[in-house]
Formats: C-alpha cells, sequence, structure tokens
C-alpha cells in the first residue's frame, strides 16, 4: 500500500522491500486494509446458546465464533495472527 503516490520521482518498491506510508495520509479504505492479515479482533458477543467471542478480521469481516476467549485467542495465534480484544 503505497500512499506516496503523488511524491515526485515516485519509484515502486521492489519485491520485498518496505514501504513507507505516511499514516495520516490514509484513506478510510486503506486504513481498514492497515494489518488486515496480520490482527484479529476478539469481541464479546451474545448469542442464543449464550455469550460467544466473535472473531473479525482487521477490516471487520466476520470470521468465526469461540465459546471462550482463551479459544477464540489460541485460534487466532494457530492462523498466526495477532489477537486484539475490543471491549
Amino acid at each position: 500500500m503505497n500512499v506516496n503516490s503523488n511524491a515526485p520521482n515516485d519509484q515502486s518498491p521492489q519485491a520485498g522491500e518496505p514501504v513507507m506510508m505516511n499514516i495520516r495520509q490514509l484513506s478510510p479504505q486503506q486504513l481498514m486494509q492497515l494489518g488486515v492479515s496480520q490482527i484479529a479482533y476478539v469481541k464479546q458477543v451474545d448469542t442464543e446458546a449464550g455469550v460467544a467471542f466473535a472473531i473479525h478480521a482487521a477490516d471487520g469481516t466476520p470470521m468465526a465464533i469461540a465459546a471462550d476467549q482463551e479459544v477464540a485467542f489460541a485460534a487466532i495465534r494457530q492462523h498466526e495472527m495477532l489477537p486484539a480484544l475490543v471491549h
């Protein structure tokens, strides 16, 4: 995600090269995509079966529901992502 496309002498980064971004200039769409493949959010929800923990991708896409918070975090870590609790 290169947000510096308007910079003079802009050159596309090479594969594997880090991309510099000014977070203050991210569009809402870019902000939603930030961390989408690395972070998953866990939120307590009420279901017909009682309290559960919904797992969502960083962009808000529902991924799964777990019976308890520890199981939700373990499932996220198993998929090599970082869990974050949403209150």
